[in-house]
């Protein structure tokens, strides 16, 4: 095997559980497989999940869901991106509840249900700040009593999802706030007009950490499950609640295909970036950018190998990369070389060193990298 992916399901239920201990036992918890379950495969996370007491799952697109279902998931999905009308016999045949935004896909929607006899529950998800889906606060109870008017619908929840929870800056804290408090107003106004909201929910991964008065009755964390943390507790004075721990669930290894020996003054890999400044080996490793090393990381970076840590050097390329090992090193070809997680640095750091976040650096990890479930 030349790169792989351990997935670390025991680090993920430890994480759960955390969530869980923070939160309560009465709350839910919704967990995102979307994206593949960031990276780390949705199937397994899926019934990881569902096994440790999730009440449902979040998928991004239609075809994510009807994923789930082929692999056995009976339980609830949520499908919290807005999709297109021509899926809606598919979001029926697969029970997939929708966010629902605004009355015209609402109709659409109770049009296809009421044809085929179903009653399809969906969730209404209201813009409280985040600028993308979602019908705006004004509009909350009007859509709120058309979908419980709808012979086809089932109001089953209510939503909001938040720009800043992961922030400690206090204008931040305040806009989350002002969210929170617009979502109320909303959840007032369609109580007020003699409708159900069903299950509300609104907190992610920042706001399970930072905003326990955004829990209400089911939460969403997301990276916090793969994890890592998207704020520090310990930012904000007297804090009610001990740092939440939690464990990075991904490790990506690689295998050393060659050691090559290397003159002083010769340049590796593309652009010649990188010239050696002393007579050294060099480790070509079996991973590149096509497999979730991003090529920004080009002397960004390092590998653990027989447990000591190598730099990368020169361009990282789509299906290799190169570390300077030393001009006296105990690495042979084959070893195990690992790129960030386990006893290297995790994918929270690798995305420090590249300027991004480690959603993004355990979602690049391409599918073509096999997923090893351990225990």
């Amino acid at each position: 095997m030349r790169t792989w992916a351990i997935i670390h399901l025991d680090h993920f239920l430890y994480n759960f559980h955390a969530v869980r201990a923070r939160i309560g036992e009465k709350r839910r918890i919704c967990v995102p497989v979307k994206a593949d379950a960031y990276g780390h495969g949705a199937l397994k996370i899926a019934e990881a999940s569902l096994k440790a007491g999730a009440s449902c799952l979040g998928v991004a697109t239609v075809s994510e869901g009807t994923e789930l279902r082929k692999g056995g998931i009976k339980a609830p999905i949520l499908l919290m991106s807005q999709p297109h009308p021509d899926e809606i016999p598919q979001i029926a045949e697969t029970g997939i509840s929708p966010f629902v935004s605004d009355s015209n896909f609402a109709s659409d929607l109770n049009e296809y249900a009421e044809a085929k006899k179903l009653k399809l529950p969906v969730h209404l998800k209201i813009d409280t700040g985040m600028g993308r889906i979602g019908c705006s606060v004004e509009e909350a109870a009007s859509l709120a009593k058309h979908i419980a008017g709808c012979a086809g619908l089932e109001l089953a929840g209510t939503a909001t999802h938040f720009a800043v929870s992961d922030s400690t800056d206090a204008q931040d804290i305040a806009y989350t706030q002002e969210q929170l408090s617009r979502f109320k107003e909303a959840l007032d106004a369609i109580r007020g007009a003699g409708v159900d909201p069903g299950i509300i929910h609104a907190a992610n991964s920042g706001a399970v950490i930072l905003h326990p008065d955004a829990w209400f009755d089911m939460v969403r964390p997301g990276i916090l499950l793969y994890g890592y943390k998207s704020a520090q507790e310990n930012k904000i004075p007297n804090f009610p609640y001990e740092p939440l721990s939690v464990k990075p669930v991904m490790e990506l290894r690689t295998t050393v295909t060659l050691i090559k020996k290397v003159k002083k003054g010769e340049s590796i890999s593309y652009g010649r970036t990188w010239e050696a400044g002393q007579d050294t080996n060099i480790a070509v490793l079996a991973a590149g950018y096509a497999d979730g090393l991003p090529r920004i990381a080009s002397g960004k970076w390092q590998t653990l190998i027989g447990g000591k840590v190598f730099p990368l050097v020169g361009r990282i390329c789509m299906d290799l990369c190169c570390a300077d090992i030393g001009p006296q090193t105990d690495v042979r070809r084959w070893d195990e070389a690992v790129i960030f997680g386990g006893q290297a640095k995790d994918a929270s750091e690798l995305a420090d060193a590249v300027g991004t976040i480690p959603y993004e650096i355990t979602c690049n990890v391409n599918n073509r990298v096999p997923r090893i479930y351990e225990p």
